[in-house]
């Protein structure tokens, strides 16, 4: 069974399970389903990470539903195909709006996320767990927007900071050529400018394409020791192939937006020493709580989904808004705003994650650390 049929199978089971609770179906949030909205790629060049993000979102949803869900009231994670195009994300978005869902949740990408966001904002929808590290759904501050994972600049600026110590200074960037690349590259940029260096030489690929032939010319003409790619894992595998191909020695640098399993998939043995942030703890040991609590839940959901960092990062993203509307709702009645004030009274481990909110920062974590691939498809830390 593929990743995307054991995923609308989770989402059949879920609804199934709402029925025989005797719970009622309802298009707006009344007394029926909690109903959340999510945009994510589920086809296309960046599948993975939104296929991947959802089956670890519907594994935790689907734990709450078993346990009545809250106050009785089932969750209901309704997700849209976007294909990480921004224009198809605002339209889904429009949708969601339309059919007076409670919050927005899990949105995947930068350039789609900037896309919903005024939209969100207006229709003060709260906006959860992106999967992206851009500045720009940070600063300036808006209240409806909470992040549980770390930003691009503490991803760059950890790999600059790693390649540094190493004596490594000419550094090439590899980005796509939109506002996740933009967020990436002005990340690279500031760590780089900390230390009194610039890239050596930067190269581009548009968003859904793996041509990266002029950037490969680009890059390799400049003799970097390292690159620093911002891209999704198909457009960066083929730069790798090509790039070695092409007989360049240097290393590998990816964010962890990549999709770290689904790079390593694509590259198989030329996946050896890759390195990759990773802004999740390591879903494939047990050192860590999260990591613990995730793997059990995954052994008791029937291990139907794959454990990985994408997965690992809907999971967690999933029981953050579950907590948050635990508490909204044991507050008083659940709605919009009591959402975002239970979040933001978020300060401790959820699902063994350090997360911290407050009503003046929503950015939960800043946690990152490096892991390289092997070429026999494992991650090391």
């Amino acid at each position: 069974m593929t990743q995307q049929a054991c995923n609308r199978r989770q989402f059949s089971l879920g609804l199934g399970v709402a029925a025989l609770a005797g719970w009622p179906a309802a298009r707006a949030q009344g007394e029926g389903r909690i109903v959340i909205g999510q945009s994510a790629p589920l086809s296309g060049a960046a599948a993975q990470l939104g296929q991947q993000f959802q089956a670890g979102a519907q594994l935790a949803f689907a734990q709450a539903n078993a346990q009545g869900g809250i106050g009785r009231r089932p969750i209901e994670l309704r997700s849209l195909d976007d294909g990480y195009e921004p224009e198809r994300c605002a339209e889904n978005t429009r949708r969601f709006i339309a059919d007076e869902v409670l919050a927005l949740f899990g949105y995947v990408g930068t350039p789609t996320s900037l896309a919903a966001l005024p939209l969100a904002s207006q229709a003060g929808l709260p906006f959860i767990a992106p999967l992206s590290g851009a500045m720009a759904l940070r600063k300036p501050f808006n209240r409806q927007v909470f992040h549980v994972r770390a930003s691009y600049d503490d991803e760059t600026e950890l790999i600059v900071d790693q390649l540094t110590h190493l004596g490594q200074t000419k550094i090439g960037v590899f980005y796509q050529n939109d506002s996740y690349g933009q967020a990436g590259l002005d990340g690279v940029g500031r760590a780089l400018a900390a230390r009194k260096l610039v890239p050596v030489a930067t190269g581009t690929v548009e968003r859904n394409s793996d041509k990266v032939d002029e950037a490969v010319a680009r890059l390799l003409a400049a003799k970097p020791e390292a690159i620093v790619q911002i891209g999704a894992y198909g457009a960066c595998a083929a730069f790798i192939r090509a790039a070695r191909k092409a007989g360049y020695g240097g290393g590998f640098y990816n964010v962890s937006f990549v999709g770290t399993q689904a790079l390593a998939q694509a590259l198989g043995p030329q996946a050896a020493g890759v390195v990759v942030s990773q802004v999740m703890p390591s879903p494939y040991q047990t050192q860590r709580p999260a990591s613990r609590e995730f793997l059990e839940a995954v052994k008791k959901g029937g291990d139907k989904v794959q454990p990985n960092y994408s997965s690992l990062e809907g999971y967690i993203a999933a029981r953050t808004l579950i907590e948050g509307l635990r508490l909204a709702h044991s507050g008083g009645k659940l709605g919009r705003e009591s959402l975002v004030a239970a979040l933001e009274g978020i300060s401790g481990p959820v699902a063994g994650f350090p997360l911290r909110f407050s009503g003046h920062s929503h950015e939960g974590s800043s946690f990152v650390e490096m892991s390289m691939l092997t070429g026999d498809g494992r991650v090391r830390i």
